[in-house]
C-alpha cells in the first residue's frame, strides 16, 4: 500500500494521512476507499489504524486509549490492573481526564474517560513503556487514589470501612499494596484535598506500621 511506507506509526490522525496522500486530488475519497478495503480502520472521527495485514505490531489499546481522547491518562481499574494491583483482566480501558465524560465504543473494544478537577488531575501520572510506545498512565498510588475518589458507591466513615472494600470489593493484592510509595501517595492526597484520600492514605499508613 502506498501509504505504509511514508507511516511513521501503525496510529494516524486524519491530518497525518492526507499529508501521507497529498498526491490525491481528493485525499478524503482515498481514506474512505482504504477504510471499505479494511486497509485502514475508523477508531473514531479523525483517529485511525492500519488494517491488520499493513501493522508492524499489535494495536497497543493502553496507547491508544491516550489518543481516542484527551487530554487523558489510563487510570482506574485499568491502571490497577496494569500495576498488578487487581487480578481480573480488565476489558473496558479507563483514563482520567480534565475533560467531560465520554465513552467510546471501537473496534477495539470500549474506552471510558471519568473527569477529574484540573488539581487533581496532575500528580501521580507518568509516562512508561508500552507495547507500542510511550503510554501515559497513573502511578500504582495514583491509580488507586483515583478508583476510591470516583467510585460513588464507596464513602468511608472510618479507616476500618477499607479493608472491606478494598480487600473484599476491588479484590487488592495486599503484598502489591504494601509496596506502595506512602511519601507519593501523601503528596497526591495532599493536592487532591479529598477526605477520602485522605482517609485512604492514613489507612495505608496504620498498616505499614502494622495496626491494620
Amino acid at each position: 500500500m502506498d501509504i505504509r511506507r511514508g507511516a511513521r506509526s501503525d496510529l494516524m490522525d486524519y491530518q497525518q494521512l492526507t499529508g501521507l496522500l497529498e498526491d490525491y486530488v481528493k485525499p478524503r475519497d482515498r481514506i474512505g476507499a482504504l477504510t471499505a478495503r479494511g486497509d485502514l480502520v475508523r477508531v473514531r472521527k479523525g483517529l485511525y489504524v492500519f488494517g491488520e495485514p499493513w501493522r508492524r505490531r499489535a494495536v497497543d489499546r493502553l496507547q491508544l486509549a491516550n489518543l481516542v481522547y484527551g487530554p487523558s491518562y489510563v487510570s482506574l481499574d485499568s491502571a490497577l490492573a496494569l500495576h498488578g494491583l487487581i487480578p481480573e483482566r480488565v476489558e473496558e480501558v479507563t483514563s482520567v481526564t480534565t475533560g467531560v465524560r465520554r465513552r467510546f465504543d471501537t473496534p477495539f473494544g470500549v474506552f471510558s474517560y471519568t473527569p477529574l478537577p484540573p488539581h487533581r488531575y496532575t500528580p501521580g501520572m507518568a509516562w512508561r513503556d508500552g507495547e507500542g510506545g510511550p503510554v501515559l498512565a497513573a502511578t500504582p498510588e495514583k491509580a488507586l487514589a483515583d478508583k476510591v475518589w470516583t467510585d460513588k458507591r464507596f464513602y468511608p466513615g472510618r479507616l476500618g470501612d477499607f479493608d472491606a472494600y478494598l480487600f473484599d470489593d476491588l479484590r487488592v493484592d495486599p503484598e502489591r499494596l504494601g509496596a506502595l510509595d506512602l511519601e507519593r501517595l501523601n503528596a497526591i492526597a495532599r493536592a487532591y484535598g479529598s477526605k477520602k484520600v485522605t482517609l485512604l492514605a492514613r489507612w495505608l499508613a496504620r498498616r505499614a506500621e502494622g495496626g491494620a
